[in-house]
């Protein structure tokens, strides 16, 4: 999970947290979108799988969340 300049929270799957969220911030080639808008600030949470599966129903949980959950789960209450 990501925190953007804003303070929005993203949440996505990846391989490399650390490679993506420099993605997010421009830094490499390949980021999303939204963060044209609202910058990439820090890498909030994550949350090893064992397979893209099961990180992809993970995923879908997390983004059924109220921020108030995700800022628990990030113990950033």
């Amino acid at each position: 999970m990501v925190r953007t300049a804003s303070g929005a929270l993203y949440t996505g799957i990846s391989t490399d947290p650390e490679r993506r969220l420099r993605q997010h911030r421009g830094e490499l080639a390949g980021g999303a979108r939204c963060f044209r808008a609202d910058p990439a600030i820090e890498l909030i949470w994550r949350e090893p799988h064992p397979d893209r599966a099961s990180a992809s129903r993970r995923e879908a949980a997390i983004k059924r969340m109220s921020r108030r959950q995700k800022l628990e789960l990030a113990d950033l209450r």
